[in-house]
């Protein structure tokens, strides 16, 4: 009688595990690509990753799977996009110099100085202009754009030669940038030297010298652990450049009407997710508090930034007019007018 008991048991968990392995096979699967480390609090990527993988399984009740690959782990930011176009993955969380391989304009973004603060660079990028930059992302390279979440903040310089006090003082410094033209012309028309290097290089390059500084969110600068190699942070807030989140637009078409709803209502939630735990790092002993104890950091007076976005504005916005056309023109009027609007 045990003996039978016993059987009907195992014979249960058996059929149980059949059914469960039956059932992962049949999900849908979203293989997800971001730059960082996965956790919850460890950086605005990882965290807004590990929470649109909790609120997609939970609310399809596993008919969509998320595996998460951090730290780069498919290769380059750029490189990834190509795999998110081939549908190799499904969707990637993606730097605004990878998203620039695929739509150029996204550099309009790039405009100097300006956002006044976090609230309306929110607003802007989830208002009616971010939804006309999603659509023409979305026709011209064939990828449905999720939003655009908080890659950190707003950007700052650091470097280690020298304290960044005037616009003097940014003379000859080898600063490593993007692949982006704009974020390159941004920091010639300060007066330093643009070095391009991917992201996964950056440590390596201010280590040995190969770049003397770089400009990202204070998040980044701790998560990163740069300030191992780099003495001085001056705040500027010279840019805002999100995450873009790009799916492949097949894969997102295959979902039913009720999993396509789930998906892009957690990504949604990803992205508030984001820039909650952006604010929060820059504001807590893992950001300008432990900072402080590491690097001489100094804010850039009102005066000072003024010159450096007289001497940076001009420049970017000839380029984006110039290389965009009549096209370029219009979409960086829009930003502008939008800036303006939710400020």
């Amino acid at each position: 009688m045990r003996f039978a008991k016993r059987l009907s048991v195992l014979l249960a968990v058996c059929a149980l595990v059949v059914f469960t392995a039956q059932a992962a096979l049949a999900a849908k699967v979203i293989k997800m690509h971001h730059l960082n480390k996965n956790g919850a609090f460890d950086n605005p990527s990882g965290a807004a990753a590990v929470v649109f993988k909790n609120l997609v399984e939970s609310g399809t009740n596993g008919s969509v799977l998320v595996e998460i690959f951090p730290s780069g782990q498919l290769g380059k930011d750029a490189e990834v996009v190509q795999q998110v176009k081939a549908g190799i993955i499904q969707l990637g969380v993606h730097s605004v110099g990878a998203v620039g391989s695929v739509y150029p304009m996204i550099s309009v973004l790039d405009v100097p100085f300006a956002f006044p603060n976090h609230a309306v660079a929110y607003d802007v990028l989830d208002g009616p202009f971010g939804k006309k930059l999603a659509a023409d992302i979305t026709a011209k390279t064939g990828l449905a754009v999720l939003g655009f979440s908080d890659s950190g903040g707003f950007f700052q310089f650091t470097n280690s030669k020298r304290p960044i006090k005037t616009l003097e003082d940014m003379k000859d410094l080898k600063l490593r940038t993007m692949g982006l033209e704009t974020h390159k012309l941004l920091v010639s028309s300060l007066g330093g030297q643009p070095v391009s290097i991917a992201w996964s290089e950056v440590y390596t390059a201010l280590q040995t010298g190969v770049a003397d500084g770089q400009m990202n969110p204070v998040p980044i600068v701790e998560f990163a652990k740069l300030y191992e190699v780099q003495k001085y942070l001056t705040i500027t807030n010279h840019l805002f450049a999100p995450h873009v989140w790009l799916m492949n637009a097949e894969f997102l078409a295959s979902l039913t009407p009720g999993e396509r709803t789930v998906v892009e209502s957690a990504a949604r939630a990803a992205i508030v997710t984001s820039r909650g735990i952006a604010n929060s790092i820059e504001a807590s002993e893992r950001g300008l508090p432990f900072l402080k104890e590491k690097m001489e950091i100094y804010t850039l007076p009102e005066a000072e930034k003024a010159r450096f976005r007289e001497a940076s504005l001009p420049v970017v916005t000839k380029y984006l007019e110039e290389a965009f056309g009549d096209e370029g023109k219009a979409l960086l009027n829009d930003f502008l007018a939008a800036i303006k609007d939710a400020s």
